[in-house]
Parts: structure tokens; sequence; C-alpha cells
């Protein structure tokens, strides 16, 4: 399957909290317990409770619910990458790497820089380090990223 001939951003909606809610729980499971703080309700509770429809898309394939992505202004100025989720039947195909494309060149064009943290550990680090992010700082759970504007 060729996720990325038919995938598209929706704006979210109320009715999607719970959808990206079990799906955070999904992806992100094995690191969180890897790092010793997996908590079943926690980690949908904390999404619901920080879950922005104004600032969220969902990332459909072929018109089916496949991820998210939410993009909020930063504290620090540019923008703020969060709840970046794919359903595992879509990850490594190249989804990700698009999705992200598509984000930073909207931040680019605006001049802006984007921020992220990701867990310590996780993979997907690496996918923002191929795209430009560096380490801003880092803690014992969370590596925070940032990535200036492109020229």
């Amino acid at each position: 399957m060729n996720s990325l001939a038919a995938w598209t951003l929706r704006p979210a909606t109320a009715a999607d909290v719970e959808p990206v809610a079990e799906l955070k729980a999904v992806v992100l499971r094995a690191d969180l317990e890897r790092l010793g703080r997996y908590d079943d309700d926690r980690v949908r509770r904390r999404l619901r409770a920080g879950f922005s429809s104004r600032h969220s898309s969902v990332i459909l394939v072929d018109g089916a619910f496949a991820g998210s992505v939410t993009v909020r202004p930063a504290e620090q100025g540019g923008r703020w990458i969060e709840h970046f989720y794919l359903a595992p039947a879509h990850q490594g195909r190249g989804l990700g790497t698009a999705v992200l494309r598509h984000l930073l060149a909207q931040a680019d064009a605006a001049g802006e820089p984007v921020r992220l943290d990701v867990l310590q550990g996780s993979p997907a680090r690496h996918l923002y380090e191929r795209h430009g992010f560096v380490l801003d700082h880092e803690d014992p759970i969370d590596v925070y990223l940032l990535r200036e504007p492109a020229a």
C-alpha cells in the first residue's frame, strides 16, 4: 500500500479526541513502559486534557483515520508540534516524513522555528533529526528539539 499517494489532513473536531487518545496509548506504550511511566488511564487522560481541536488535524489515508498531529503556537515563539501519532499500520512507510515535510514547509514559509519533544530513546527522534531538528535540552523523560526555519 502506498500511503503517500492518498494522505490528507483535515481539521480535528471534538469527536476526534477519543480515537486520538486510543492511538496515543497504543503508539507510546512501549516507550512509556521502557521508561517505567506507562499508566493505561493516565496516558488517555493527559491527551484529553491537552487536546485542542483548534490546533489539531487528523491524518487520513484513503479517507480513513491514520493518525493525528497538533501544531500550536509555542510559548517561545514559532510553532510547537505535539500529538503526532501514526497508527502502527502506517508507520515506516514514509507517511510521517510526508506529513512532517508539509508542516515544516508551512513553518518555513512563515519564517518560524518549530519545537517538539520526544520520549528519551524514542526512534521518532531520528525522523526529526533528519529534518534539521537539534537538541535544545533534555530531562530524564523527554528530549526537547528545535528546528530553525530554513533559509
